[in-house]
């Protein structure tokens, strides 16, 4: 029979759960060494970041820890304040998502209480309204933690030479960001939010096949957005979807191609977000002292 836990998990996700999950929640075990162990997971939109931080929280919590989860969306900007930056740096900093739309110093204080041992309300953003969800909701967490888990497609990203910018990628940056102010802006803040990401003990990665199936994916999200709060106005069409990933093109390509040598543990999906493998890169050994 399944735990309760087991019960809440999505059908077809064993084969996730044992290929990767499991033996995640065992190396967080194992690595840990204080508390909390903050670990990052990165991967691209719609590739079931959330899905697995939440079965990995039931994981650890299954072993007496107390785990706190965070996503990078939950610290994005109000939509009050993107539109200032529209106004003042560029019109695409008004979209949510890209490096320069979140709130760093937000994200540093929940981090560091998290670190501290306290006990805080998780900040939440509510895509539907494309806003912030007032902090009279926010769920409260009771410390100590023991793990946190921090998620986002960008988790762990770095910055490009500023040379890389200058060629336009997609359309997108083509037609609406001719000059490169606004890609320059992005790479500026994304080498900012690196104190940020210094946080954390570990970096966990998942990766598609290619970046082509991330649009697909991110409608399939989207869908299930606007049929949980139909006619919401945050929510967006199929061809708003295409526009919205391009915005995120950039530093997701990147981060697929230079991020796997670096992170702790790369768990590879095929299309259907099946899992292909999962490997992990063992921790370099201390230097001799001889």
């Amino acid at each position: 029979m399944p735990t309760e836990s087991e019960a809440g998990w999505p059908r077809n996700y064993a084969a996730t759960v044992d290929i990767a999950l499991r033996p995640l929640a065992q190396l967080i075990l194992e690595r840990r060494r204080q508390r909390p162990f903050m670990v990052g997971l990165s991967g691209p939109q719609g590739s079931g970041k959330s899905t697995a931080c939440e079965v990995l929280s039931d994981l650890l919590r299954g072993h007496g820890l107390r785990v706190a989860s965070l996503s990078i969306d939950d610290l994005y900007l109000t939509h009050a304040e993107r539109q200032i930056l529209a106004r003042d740096v560029h019109p695409l900093l008004a979209t949510r998502g890209p490096p320069g739309t979140h709130d760093r110093a937000l994200g540093m204080s929940v981090l560091a209480a998290l670190r501290a041992g306290e006990s805080l309300a998780l900040p939440r953003f509510d895509k539907s309204t494309d806003d912030r969800t007032p902090e009279a909701d926010w769920p409260w967490f009771e410390g100590p933690a023991d793990v946190v888990l921090f998620e986002g497609w960008c988790v762990g990203a770095r910055p490009a030479p500023m040379a890389d910018l200058a060629t336009p990628l997609n359309a997108l940056e083509r037609n609406e960001d001719p000059t490169g102010v606004w890609r320059a802006y992005v790479n500026t803040a994304l080498a900012a939010d690196q104190t940020l990401f210094a946080q954390l003990d570990a970096l966990i990665q998942i990766l598609p096949p290619d970046f082509e199936v991330v649009v697909g994916w991110r409608r399939e999200q989207e869908a299930k957005l606007r049929a949980a709060r139909p006619g919401a106005p945050g929510l967006m069409d199929d061809a708003q979807v295409a526009r919205f990933v391009a915005h995120f093109e950039r530093v997701t390509r990147r981060l697929l191609e230079e991020g796997p040598a670096r992170a702790d543990a790369v768990l590879r999906l095929d299309a259907e977000r099946r899992p292909l493998s999962f490997s992990v890169r063992q921790p370099a050994p201390p230097p001799s002292t001889l």
